[in-house]
């Protein structure tokens, strides 16, 4: 049974940097990102991210689907604000005015530069965070995430906590398809799709009552295991030990120097205002 995420990034540059650099990184990245609005930085910050994503070397074809789905989730996100905000830009200049181009058939939602410039800009960001992002999840050696948030001032209580549930999302998901294939060999129909939703849900309760049963029974053998070595009686201490070298200071650095320089250009220069290509502004 697989009881840790896929560790695709094994062995990259990006793996060998101290996990400590990698959840900073995030975190510096997501806070310069949000400060920005110009279009033309934010593309910038995409190409700097998927750089730093193609440091793990981890393989397409492994996490395509997911890929897929943070894409399209992405993609309505930017569609459904744009529909709901009825048309309202965010982030122009004073007295700026919109150059519309039409409106949205019923719903009457203008369609303006600004409306495609705001929408391709949020786009740009959150594919740069996904980017920034999926390192965590595929480029840290699931081991070391509970001394990992340790050192970083989570309290031992929660980083074990983190720990604990990195390693049962994975557990779950293979109880999951173990029962699947155990109940398939039984006879089973599981590509049967009479019936409406309800009827659906109760074939699958063969699935998940199994899987939800062991699944508490695990969770109470790790309690049990927990109790016996005294957890939560004392200060734990962590066997692998973090140190920075040099190159985990430079990373950690530039990641510094840009939140300080996205957050000063904030405020002296007009990078947190919406740039607008002069190609999408109507004659």
């Amino acid at each position: 049974m697989n009881f840790a995420p896929r560790y695709l990034g094994r062995g990259s540059w990006l793996a060998r940097r101290d996990p400590r650099v990698l959840v900073l990184a995030v975190v510096f990245f997501v806070f310069a990102a949000i400060q920005v609005w110009d279009i033309r930085l934010v593309a910038l910050l995409l190409v700097l991210a998927l750089a730093y994503y193609r440091s793990a070397r981890i393989p397409f074809r492994e996490v395509r689907r997911q890929w897929f789905i943070a894409i399209l989730f992405v993609s309505l996100l930017v569609f459904g604000n744009g529909i709901f905000a009825s048309g309202r830009v965010q982030r122009l200049p004073d007295g700026a005015v919109q150059h519309i181009y039409g409106y949205l058939p019923l719903l009457g939602t203008p369609i303006s530069a600004e409306s495609v410039t705001f929408a391709l800009t949020q786009f740009l960001r959150f594919m740069a965070m996904i980017a920034i992002g999926f390192p965590l999840a595929f480029a840290i050696d699931p081991a070391a995430f509970g001394v990992t948030f340790a050192r970083l001032g989570v309290p031992y209580r929660f980083a074990y906590a983190i720990d604990l549930t990195w390693r049962f999302i994975p557990s779950f998901a293979a109880d999951f398809r173990t029962t699947m294939d155990a109940q398939r060999v039984r006879g089973m129909d599981l590509g049967e799709r009479v019936g409406g939703p309800l009827a659906r849900l109760r074939r699958q309760v063969p699935i998940l009552v199994p899987t939800i049963v062991n699944a508490i029974a695990g969770a109470e053998d790790t309690i049990d295991a927990m109790d016996l070595r005294a957890f939560g009686t004392g200060r734990r201490t962590w066997i692998r030990e973090l140190r920075l070298d040099p190159t985990d200071r430079v990373v950690l650095l530039a990641f510094v120097a840009l939140f300080v320089v996205a957050t000063v250009a904030g405020f002296t220069t007009s990078s947190s205002f919406l740039w607008i290509p002069p190609f999408l502004i109507p004659s």
